[in-house]
């Protein structure tokens, strides 16, 4: 199997990130923008497609970084052939792990955060387990930002709890903050105030 690795200067981390993309999977990236005239497919938009370590960082670094995204507004990165909305048939019987932040981090945190998050993607960091993964979306939002990673089933407890422990080692999440995973069936008829994890770490 071909693969393309790279070593890139992160200007976040101060560090270099070494990253391996296998040939197999394509990764597409999403922008939702929360305009109320149109609908909601219609304010989802395709950006690009990349399959090489070349291709993402050119994409990654020619793209606004979260924090100066206007509230409202969603990226979205999802294998190829995957929409990122519940009702796709690869999202339908699975769920999420979810990280809240809270305001402040917005300007500290979720740029790293969301870096990390799509080098575990893209870098297939979770082992066997990145099989299960679908995608990973950034929310920013007035009360708060979430950074979400999406995987095909919630009854499969193995891989959802190798992807979330290896999810917060790799944010270096202190012991102490939890994130939980939440079926997508659940947060689609419930709330998010009510809608209760089905896994944490």
């Amino acid at each position: 199997m071909e693969k393309s690795t790279s070593r890139e200067f992160s200007p976040h981390t101060h560090e270099v990130c070494s990253i391996t993309i296998w040939g197999k999977v394509i990764w597409a990236l999403w922008y939702f923008k929360n305009d109320k005239s149109k609908s909601w497919t219609e304010n989802l938009r395709l950006i690009s497609k990349f399959d090489t370590v070349e291709d993402f960082w050119a994409l990654y670094n020619h793209i606004q970084q979260p924090s100066k995204l206007g509230f409202g507004c969603d990226y979205c990165l999802f294998k190829d052939g995957i929409k990122p909305m519940w009702e796709d048939d690869r999202n339908k019987l699975g769920g999420r792990w979810l990280m809240t932040l809270n305001k402040q981090q917005r300007h500290n945190d979720l740029d790293r955060y969301w870096m990390e998050t799509l080098l575990c993607l893209v870098g297939e960091s979770f082992d066997e387990a990145s099989e299960d993964v679908c995608g990973a979306v950034v929310n920013v939002r007035p009360k708060g930002d979430k950074i979400s990673i999406w995987t095909s089933n919630c009854q499969n407890r193995d891989a959802i709890m190798t992807i979330g422990q290896l999810y917060k080692e790799r944010l270096n999440l202190p012991m102490k903050a939890m994130i939980g995973y939440q079926s997508h069936d659940d947060t689609s008829s419930k709330s998010g105030s009510t809608t209760k994890n089905m896994y944490s770490v």
